[in-house]
């Protein structure tokens, strides 16, 4: 294979750029690349999404559903895009869906909104950082100026302080309207930066990301305060219908559970759930959503309860669920079709976005641990998953 530089035009985002694109990797690689070359995109709606643009990756996207959800923001019957690759994804989420739809759907809540950015100030000592933190009280209101001058529709809400040796942490937390935020958040954070560097005498310097926002990777803080949407699904399924969708009882999937947590606690894993990433995955990558945020979103706090009667109390809470209907990949053709098939395209529908999803996972985590439960999850596997 040659060094040869990847080519590069004034206009970069034509066809005819991504197919000189698509003979060079040919020549250097001897792939042809045709399925990559069909797509139905026009490549000039493709800047501020993608460089040095040659084609794209094809994912099934298959449906589930009807999904019935109980939320504030989304209410009734959906079917739900899902792109995977992964066979009997999508029926388990369906069997979930089917089960959850006969007792009037789940109930979701959004119950938290922030996006942050996450500065270290440098300080000559500790007692200079001490004070630093009372000087951020008595300037919020100046420091939300300079931040809000940068957008539209973010909002400062808060700015928590973390004091280490001579450096305060902080993180600006922020409401971002339909976008999920990052950008907007680090732009605005970085104007408050800016403003009290100079306006704070005894300010020495600061790092715009000092890693207390863990941006694209779990974390604890963000388990405890909320990085995106913090959205609670919940449901209270009968005994009879575990046993009718599910062959399997309250009393089965309740004991599975404390089972699973005892070895959750064990391995040190981050979410208490079976699969949470699986429905997240592939919803956001039918509805354009930033993939590498799974890392943070997938994190999920699974609570049970078996009720007087039988019945099987079951939640789910995401704490850092990031979603957007308004910039990034959404507005990209097929991404923008799923969230118009979802009734959650453009500005106002985020939050809807967020009850569907949460719903969605917890329809797959009713179906996957009854699977289990009930011996079923490698025959269905090996009926549907496999390549043949």
């Amino acid at each position: 294979m040659g060094s040869s530089k990847i080519p590069r035009f004034a206009d970069d985002y034509t066809p005819d750029a991504a197919d000189t694109r698509r003979r060079f990797a040919s020549e250097q690689g001897g792939a042809s690349l045709e399925n990559v070359g069909s797509y139905s995109l026009d490549p000039a709606t493709l800047p501020g999404n993608i460089e040095g643009f040659t084609g794209v990756a094809q994912v099934p996207i298959g449906l589930a559903g009807p999904l019935s959800v109980d939320g504030e923001h989304a209410k009734g019957d959906f079917y739900v895009p899902m792109a995977t690759t992964e066979g009997t994804l999508v029926a388990s989420y369906s069997r979930g869906m089917k089960l959850l739809r006969e007792i009037g759907g789940v109930k979701v809540t959004v119950v938290d909104d922030a996006m942050q950015r996450a500065p270290a100030f440098i300080f000559d000592s500790a007692r200079e950082a001490r004070d630093f933190v009372a000087w951020l009280d008595q300037n919020f209101d100046a420091i939300r100026v300079a931040a809000e001058a940068t957008t539209s529709t973010g909002k400062l809400r808060d700015i928590e302080r973390y004091v280490a040796s001579h450096f305060v942490y902080t993180r600006f937390n922020y409401t971002t309207g339909d976008a999920a935020g990052q950008n907007m958040t680090s732009k605005a954070t970085w104007a408050a930066s800016e403003w009290i560097k100079r306006e704070c005498p005894f300010v020495n310097g600061y790092m715009l990301e000092a890693q207390l926002a863990t941006d694209k990777k779990h974390s604890q803080i963000n388990t405890l305060h909320t990085r995106g949407k913090r959205v609670v699904a919940e449901a209270r399924i009968p005994d009879a219908l575990l046993r009718e969708h599910m062959n399997v009882t309250s009393r089965q999937i309740y004991r599975a559970r404390h089972m699973s947590n005892l070895g959750g606690f064990m391995s040190g894993t981050a979410a208490n759930a079976s699969h949470p990433a699986n429905g997240i995955a592939a919803v956001f990558i039918a509805t354009g959503q930033d993939a590498a945020n799974v890392a943070e979103s997938h994190a999920a706090i699974t609570y049970v309860e078996l009720c007087d009667n039988d019945d099987y109390y079951f939640s789910i809470t995401l704490p850092s669920l990031i979603v957007a209907t308004h910039g990034g990949g959404t507005g990209l053709a097929t991404q923008r079709e799923c969230l118009e098939l979802l009734g959650c395209y453009g500005s106002g529908k985020v939050l809807k976005l967020a009850e569907i999803i949460a719903a969605t996972v917890l329809c797959g985590e009713i179906s996957l641990g009854s699977a289990v439960v009930a011996d079923e999850w490698v025959s269905s596997h090996d009926r549907l998953g496999r390549n043949r």
